[in-house]
């Protein structure tokens, strides 16, 4: 065995590689990785106690969150009709999914690059708060069934890209178990809730989920990329859908336990080791400074929501339920106008004047947008714990200057 000491420059050489996102280690069996499969297993088995699955899972990382909820309607189809894995799309009846109107652009994509077509995943109405409303998802499984289509997966979102909305998992978890309907949730955004006991009630009942994806390079701060794709299933599901039994790989008679040899039930093949981003980052803070992390960015989003209300000019779309602040600036030449279509003409084009500006002199990184019949706005994410109150007050003064006469 080497010495603590002149094992140190390959720990080094080890550690900086993966943090800075890459690895020379293609890893797809245990014994080409051994330490960073147990490490997976170990931060995966973490995930898992977090949302609520006493009795474990299944899970990898993977290259994203899109890739996440792929997997997760990829596994959904095969647990409905595992026949799809060697006859195709020739022996399935017709397949539908349903989503909320604010969940994330990747889940059609799924449905699309999977065969299962865009039409045929059913959008189900938000409230004004951007929530999934449960009477509406249970109207349109039975409006499918009709049809004579066949429903078989609901995505729940926790955290939706631009409200920061949390669909309501319980309700949903309900409507699922009463149709026999795989339930995933997308925490890509929202997940990080869980790290904090103030605010882990945001993902009530994803415990009932049966598949969810999380992604700790955002408000916890992994480096990219950090995603996870988990599964409540223990039966070798996750396996069973995307093996293809390669035997100059994954041979079934070697010395040690094969269910180590992870790359089977991934759709890649070599895989880089992301867990260990997140592993290192653990261990090296702790799960208390973790959740520090989150209850910090929060507090900012509150801090920069109070401030939004007190401030002439600034006007909220909303009151923010997570860390997604999302505000009109309306310049001094439009304070007097009463809210009209001629007002909200005009303030539709304030949010990209101030950006071009904003970029032009490169001060801020602020994103704008319209949403559904709303005119633009501007859509400020809380994602780093870093930030101050100092950080917010310049956000706003900024805005502020570089729209002020327009």
């Amino acid at each position: 065995m080497p010495s603590d000491t002149a094992s140190r420059p390959l720990i080094h050489v080890s550690s900086t590689n993966c943090m800075r996102g890459w690895s020379p280690i293609p890893w797809y069996t245990y014994e080409v990785a051994p330490v960073f499969t147990l490490m997976e297993e170990a931060v995966l088995r973490k995930m898992m106690e977090m949302i609520g699955w006493e009795e474990g899972g299944d899970g990898l990382f993977n290259p994203g969150g899109s890739v996440s909820n792929m997997y997760a309607v990829n596994v959904a189809r095969y647990q409905r009709c595992p026949d799809v894995k060697e006859l195709g799309l020739s022996d399935v009846p017709r397949l539908v999914m349903f989503t909320s109107q604010e969940c994330h652009y990747s889940i059609s994509k799924a449905a699309a690059f999977l065969g299962i077509g865009t039409k045929n995943v059913y959008v189900v109405p938000s409230d004004d708060r951007g929530k999934m409303i449960p009477a509406a998802l249970e109207e349109q499984i039975t409006a499918a069934k009709s049809e004579g289509a066949v429903p078989f997966m609901v995505n729940a979102t926790a955290g939706t890209t631009v409200l920061g909305a949390f669909d309501p998992i319980e309700e949903i978890a309900d409507i699922c178990e009463k149709h026999n309907l795989w339930l995933h949730v997308d925490a890509c955004w929202g997940g990080v809730a869980l790290m904090s006991e103030k605010h882990k009630h945001l993902l009530k009942g994803i415990h009932r989920a049966n598949s969810v994806a999380w992604n700790p390079h955002k408000m916890l701060m992994a480096c990219l990329q950090c995603c996870a794709f988990l599964v409540r299933d223990k039966t070798g599901l996750l396996q069973r859908c995307h093996s293809a039994r390669a035997s100059y790989l994954f041979q079934q008679d070697k010395f040690y336990n094969v269910r180590y040899d992870t790359g089977d039930k991934s759709i890649q093949c070599s895989r880089k080791p992301d867990a260990f981003k997140f592993w290192l980052m653990w261990k090296a803070l702790g799960s208390r400074e973790l959740e520090q992390r989150v209850d910090r960015a929060l507090a900012m989003a509150r801090y920069l929501e109070q401030e939004i209300k007190k401030r002439e000019g600034f006007r909220l779309l909303m009151e923010p339920e997570y860390a997604n602040v999302c505000f009109w600036y309306i310049p001094p030449s439009l304070r007097t106008m009463p809210d009209s279509p001629e007002f909200w003409e005009k303030l539709h084009i304030v949010a990209p004047a101030v950006k071009e500006r904003m970029m032009k002199k490169g001060s801020m990184m602020v994103g704008y947008q319209p949403h559904g019949d709303k005119a633009n706005f501007f859509r400020m994410i809380i994602i780093s714990p870093q930030v101050s109150r100092e950080d917010m007050d310049f956000v706003l003064d900024e805005i502020h200057n570089l729209g002020k006469d327009l």
